[in-house]
């Protein structure tokens, strides 16, 4: 009896080892974006479900870094705050699941970029911030979405000096701890998009379009670390 509950535990302990170590690639995880094919993003201001009240406006100013990176054509943040706030279309969250067919008339968008920010907290152990965010990305022609991410991103804030005593480490503890109540944390912001969104695939203005489909992808579900 004991041999069959090792054997099976073995069994089940090798296949989570072997799924673990599974890539997908990007053909299939951004299936959505290869069959549209978009050129031009658009980038709604975020959903903050957070209690830090400014990480919406961290993560609107810094999103178009890494899509323009990838190779799409990314349509200017300030130009299209104005015009949201004008046409009183600047809450996203009445836009994550409604008609964007508007969207593509008035800024020429193939897509629409959701991000959902559902947590911005310091962790308690250690000197990081921990921010839990979706991306969303959908169709202004179908109105489907052709991509959507949960991320974890933990940014590590630390100072990187160490303690040479136990005084010496309560300091450097300190000092760590202030460091990440007054981070940069646009730098932060920029650091969770760049590492979420590294695996995009290539745009029409990438030397690289049309021929990453089988390199790997992160998947739809990542937890990532970063350094600040």
């Amino acid at each position: 009896m004991k041999k069959s509950v090792f054997a099976t535990l073995a069994v089940l302990f090798a296949s989570f080892m072997f799924a673990s170590c599974l890539t997908t690639k990007k053909a299939d995880t951004f299936a959505g974006l290869y069959s549209e094919k978009p050129e031009v993003f658009l980038i709604m201001p975020p959903v903050n479900n957070s209690t830090n009240v400014e990480a919406k406006d961290y993560f609107y100013t810094t999103m178009n870094v890494p899509l323009a990176e990838a190779g799409y054509y990314v349509l200017p943040s300030a130009a299209v705050y104005a015009t949201l706030q004008r046409e009183s279309a600047y809450d996203a969250e009445r836009f994550v699941e409604g008609d964007l067919k508007k969207f593509r008339q008035m800024f020429g968008a193939d897509v629409a970029v959701f991000t959902v920010i559902n947590s911005w907290e310091k962790a308690l152990i250690g000197s990081a911030i921990v921010i839990e965010i979706e991306y969303i990305f959908r169709s202004t022609k179908s109105n489907e979405t052709i991509f959507k991410r949960n991320a974890t991103i933990t940014c590590d804030t630390s100072t990187g000096l160490q303690g040479e005593s136990f005084f010496g480490s309560l300091v450097v503890g300190i000092l760590d701890a202030v460091k990440t109540a007054v981070s940069e944390y646009i730098d932060v912001a920029i650091k969770c998009n760049e590492g979420a969104l590294s695996d995009l695939p290539a745009g029409k203005y990438s030397p690289k379009y049309g021929t990453d489909d089988q390199e790997d992808a992160m998947g739809t579900r990542i937890s990532l670390r970063m350094s600040k």
